[in-house]
């Protein structure tokens, strides 16, 4: 237990340096074009860093953290090393005011890390598939140049379309673009809901233990043993998609009826049952502490025995559970008759009773689909396009437009488009702290799937990120707002603006991207469509540089850390 305190104070200190480091790409727009001066501006970045915790429910961001590695390799050793080498790329990057990406050096340290432990254990022969998600690896690589790519193509449009002389034009490409947007946003809920039911019923996983299975049996035809898991997996999948394709419906028109409405229907229409019992089980043996034996059974080959009887006879749980959610038995009934089965620790007695009296899986259905709600983020999109709209017809329509009142304008407007930018960084980069606190409880056994993450894990994630912002970090701010090019106000507003959609976009499907590639790419855009030499391109190919080797050199470093933690622990 003392190592998991110290790997989740180290992760908020990690959160708190990725507040300051970061705090440039929240307010170097903001500083360099005197909107606000620089304690202002990291106060109002670090206010909006914690605004965002309101905003998106899902955490698709951490969950995304939480599984770079496969659950196998995740130890307290493996998080601890991945935290220090993060922390350590961070502090340098800082110092030399190259501003690298937090989230990569997170990722590539978890990894790196991994890497090293499967090695240890499993020798050099292990493929790297095997230890990490590639797919998720191999996404955050591609938005490494994708990130950058979009915040600038976004950041040039938004540019162009403001110097349109003929305001009328303008006002009608900004709302084609937000009816776009908020399309675009409309699509994303829906497939996250869709994504989120799916874990629900389990036939994502169903449909992976189909999946391999088959490659193994195509690979030996002949194995008896391979074929029956295939069969098996084959029909809790069948069971699962009818039940799936039914509610999937309901999701599709979550605008009208909601979650409440549409866990209401599911429930009564009786499509939940056949996992209603699989799902109390899982809660009452967690209650019981299995997940403390899993996590310790991957280093002990005594209590890897213990593990997998436990998981074979609890099981059976089931049989006494649908009883009980058949009002056939009493809660007090039912943990005797589980005790039967395998034995409950004294000390576990009652919170296992509390599990199965508050048990209830249309309230657990209706959370997850509530999550993936982004209502309040694309409100905050038609916000910002109504603000900026009404300001463009009161200073070039109502008021007679002068040089000086265009440029007071966009200096006003900075302060709606910084606010949605930090709104950004706080929903990506507090998140990925909240992914590996979530992974150290997880390997230490306190809970099972990041959906049961405790409440006060995200508050301290956005705090820390927030205070951090507020720490500043000036040196990164020079090279932001002045090195890269000279940014003036209108620049500084379709920067922060296109960092921002593009941060919302990216948070809300779950993809950990930096925000200090996004905004680089921002600015760059945004300095381009003045002319091309007016960005300074030695310095961005540098920026290119250390972007590119973040995630290797914190790998590597990971990885040395770890062998030297291990001799230790």
């Amino acid at each position: 237990m003392t190592l998991v305190i110290v790997i989740i104070a180290l992760a908020l200190i990690f959160d708190y340096i990725n507040g300051f480091h970061d705090a440039a790409n929240s307010i170097a727009t903001v500083v360099s074009t005197k909107v606000l001066t620089p304690f202002q501006a990291v106060v109002w970045a670090a206010f909006f860093n914690c605004v965002a915790y309101f905003i998106f429910k899902d955490h698709a961001v951490a969950n995304t953290i939480s599984k770079t590695v496969n659950r196998e390799f995740i130890t307290l050793p493996v998080i601890l090393s991945g935290l220090i080498a993060a922390i350590f790329w961070n502090l340098l990057t800082w110092w030399y005011g190259i501003p690298s990406s937090s989230s990569h050096t997170l990722i590539g340290g978890f990894a790196g890390a991994a890497i090293a432990h499967a090695i240890s254990i499993k020798g050099f022969g292990i493929s790297w598939g095997k230890i990490v998600e590639s797919d998720i690896i191999i996404k955050t690589v591609i938005f490494i140049f994708m990130a950058p790519l979009i915040g600038m193509l976004i950041s040039i449009f938004i540019t162009v379309i403001t110097i349109m002389r003929n305001v009328w034009l303008r006002l009608g490409i900004i709302a084609l673009g937000t009816i776009l947007t908020v399309f675009l946003f409309d699509n994303f809920e829906n497939s996250k809901m869709n994504e989120n039911l799916e874990k629900f019923l389990k036939v994502d996983k169903y449909k992976k233990e189909v999946s391999e299975t088959l490659a193994k049996k195509e690979k030996n035809p002949n194995d008896t043993t391979l074929l029956k898991a295939y069969n098996t997996a084959k029909e809790k999948l069948d069971k699962a998609l009818p039940n799936y394709n039914k509610i999937t419906i309901f999701v599709d028109d979550f605008d009208k009826l909601g979650a409440k409405n549409i866990a209401k229907q599911a429930y009564d229409s009786g499509w939940l049952k056949e996992i209603e019992a699989s799902r109390l089980k899982d809660d009452v043996r967690n209650a019981n502490d299995f997940l403390v034996l899993e996590a310790k059974a991957t280093s002990d080959e005594k209590i890897n025995a213990e593990y997998k009887i436990a998981k074979d006879v609890t099981e059976k749980y089931k049989d006494p559970l649908k009883n009980f959610l058949a009002k056939k038995i009493s809660a007090d009934s039912a943990v005797v008759a589980i005790n039967e089965i395998y034995p409950i620790k004294l000390a576990n007695n009652e919170k296992v009773k509390n599990k199965i009296a508050s048990f209830s899986i249309e309230k657990e259905l209706a959370k997850d689909i509530d999550k993936a709600d982004n209502t309040i983020a694309w409100s905050i999109i038609l916000a910002m396009s109504i603000i900026f709209s009404l300001t463009y017809l009161y200073v070039e329509k109502i008021k007679t437009p002068t040089a000086f009142k265009v440029a007071g304008m966009f200096k006003k407007l900075q302060l709606f488009s910084s606010a949605a930018f930090s709104i950004g960084h706080g929903v990506n980069d507090a998140q990925k702290v909240m992914g590996i606190i979530g992974a150290a409880l997880i390997a230490n056994g306190t809970m099972q799937n990041f959906s049961d993450l405790p409440g006060w894990v995200p508050v301290a994630c956005y705090l820390a990120i927030g205070i951090g912002t507020m720490s500043g970090g000036w040196k990164i701010v020079k090279t932001m707002g002045t090195k890269i090019t000279k940014v003036t106000p209108l620049e500084g507003v379709a920067a922060e603006t296109a960092g921002a959609l593009t941060l919302f976009f990216t948070g809300q499907a779950g993809i950990p991207v930096s925000t200090t590639h996004t905004i680089t790419g921002s600015i760059i855009g945004a300095g381009a469509t003045k002319r091309l030499s007016a960005v300074r391109w030695g310095v961005t190919v540098n920026l290119l540089w250390a972007w590119i080797l973040t995630i290797p050199v914190s790998g590597l470093l990971a990885a040395g850390i770890y062998y030297i933690v291990h001799l230790f622990l």
